[in-house]
């Protein structure tokens, strides 16, 4: 579980968009288990760096298109070198993570819509199956997957270094700005990162006004964003329990008619 937050946390550093803690290592104890060193910051609740903490999020959620974009200029021009920081081309992440205690599949794949019908939703879904042999949840999933690729007719989806799991809970602030922890990382759809921006405790309005201006939005994003928090409540019915079975079926049964 660590090794994958300290992944996450190294390649969140090293686009150096957005502060997270620097890892330092990760210790495993003789009896079990394992503990995570990372630096010290003083932190608070997010109160008055809503705004940088949109833009900086779009920032990161670009790094990879732009650092592509300087790698195509700078092939286009005499003498200049390779990036020293790899472009990524495809969907998924070089190690295992987790979103909560659940492993996530990050295999790479060169199609986003396969990416997360499979390594996400069907993932959670066989979880489920496992757990609770529910026909409801199977038989909707069946229609639901037919439908899935006509929420991203006309919409070009490039590979994003994502935080993964950015709930309120894992954003606060420090001295010189905001700070995110936790993270889940894989490279993804940008949009799925702010499905669960408005579930479990929202952002602000100044968040999303600042994020949209470096990343406007997209047509269909609403149904799409319901589509990334149904990962969210089958993760949830996964780790809690059947309290999160209504939020996931309703979710199935919107994005199928």
């Amino acid at each position: 579980m660590f090794d994958g937050e300290e992944a996450s946390l190294k390649a969140i550093l090293a686009t150096n968009t957005i502060k997270v803690p620097m890892p330092m290592k990760v210790v495993d104890l003789e009896g079990g288990g394992a503990v995570f060193v990372m630096e010290h910051v003083d932190m608070r609740s997010l109160n008055r760096f809503s705004t940088r903490l949109g833009e900086q999020l779009a920032d990161l959620h670009l790094h990879n298109k732009r650092q592509k974009e300087k790698q195509n200029k700078a092939e286009q021009t005499v003498g200049k070198g390779q990036s020293d920081i790899p472009i990524i081309e495809k969907f998924g992440f070089h190690t295992a993570t987790c979103c909560g205690y659940i492993p996530q599949v990050n295999d790479w794949q060169a199609d986003w819509v396969s990416f997360y019908t499979q390594q996400r939703l069907q993932h959670q879904l066989s979880l489920v199956e496992q757990s609770y042999g529910d026909r409801e949840a199977r038989e909707l999933w069946a229609k639901l997957q037919l439908k899935i690729p006509q929420l991203f007719a006309g919409v070009a989806v490039e590979p994003a270094l994502l935080h993964g799991d950015l709930w309120s809970g894992n954003v606060a602030e420090y001295s010189d700005g905001p700070i995110v922890f936790d993270p889940a990382s894989f490279y993804g759809h940008s949009e799925y990162e702010l499905a669960i921006t408005g579930m479990f405790g929202s952002f602000d309005k100044n968040f999303y006004n600042a994020y949209h201006e470096r990343i406007p939005k997209a047509p269909g994003l609403e149904k799409r964003l319901q589509l990334y928090q149904l990962f969210h409540y089958l993760n949830h019915w996964n780790h809690f329990g059947s309290s999160y079975r209504g939020s996931s079926l309703r979710i199935m049964k919107d994005l199928s008619k």
